[in-house]
């Protein structure tokens, strides 16, 4: 007669129910751990969406607009010495949108990209006139040669068919604060102004384009088409 030892299948059944606890609380912790893992992923997730978010709003916050009439100033009688019409100058008049922020124009964080029918530069920008608050083009041109802009030098003046060495750019203040520096303001008004180069001096139905590349905020792309030059003003739209 076989004699069982007493307690014997009770502490094998104990051994076995610590056994499936062991493993039930290592299912446990391994199932935190990637829950922990997954929940983290998408806290890095959504705060990245959120940068992006508010980085994009921000660009789009920044951006400027055409503020009026872009002009140019032409020669259009051979005894100033253009057998054909052409333009010395453009103007284009900028302001911020409704509600954007400032945005920076100096020099050394923004470029002006210019493209004609005939020639494209990828920078023409010689900075900003911020000695005051000009009316005319004719003035803002003579004050950028009194700032020692680069590319201007000698009396800059588009209305007498004097011209630049080298295509170039620059912009100043209609309208400012109470402080004017290279920074354009919301309800501060300024203008960008191309002067061209012999050679480079666009002729009626070219289409010239301008896009004014800040550090940070929209760019601003403007493109007209020339009209027949009849006048010495010329309205481009």
């Amino acid at each position: 007669m076989k004699l069982q030892r007493k307690g014997t299948r009770h502490s094998h059944r104990g051994v076995i129910g610590v056994e499936s606890a062991i493993v039930m609380i290592a299912f446990v912790i391994v199932a935190a751990a990637l829950a922990f893992v997954v929940l983290n992923m998408g806290f890095t997730t959504s705060q990245k969406a959120k940068t992006t978010i508010i980085s994009g709003l921000g660009e789009s916050s920044s951006s400027m607009q055409v503020a009026g009439k872009v002009i140019g100033v032409g020669c259009t009688s051979s005894s100033n010495g253009c057998s054909t019409p052409y333009l010395n100058a453009t103007a284009y008049p900028i302001k911020i949108t409704s509600g954007g922020d400032a945005v920076d124009l100096s020099a050394a964080t923004t470029a002006v990209k210019y493209v004609s029918n005939s020639i494209e530069y990828d920078d023409i920008y010689s900075g900003t006139v911020t000695d005051a608050e000009y009316r005319s083009l004719a003035d803002a041109f003579r004050g950028a040669v009194d700032n020692s802009l680069t590319n201007f030098s000698g009396v800059i003046n588009p209305v007498n068919q004097t011209v630049v060495t080298n295509t170039a750019a620059f912009i100043y203040w209609t309208v400012s604060g109470s402080t004017i520096n290279s920074i354009l303001d919301d309800g501060e008004h300024a203008v960008l102004a191309v002067a061209f180069e012999d050679g480079e001096r666009p002729t009626s139905l070219d289409t010239v384009r301008v896009e004014i590349i800040p550090a940070t905020g929209a760019s601003l792309s403007v493109e007209r088409q020339v009209p027949t030059i009849t006048t010495s003003v010329v309205d481009l739209g």
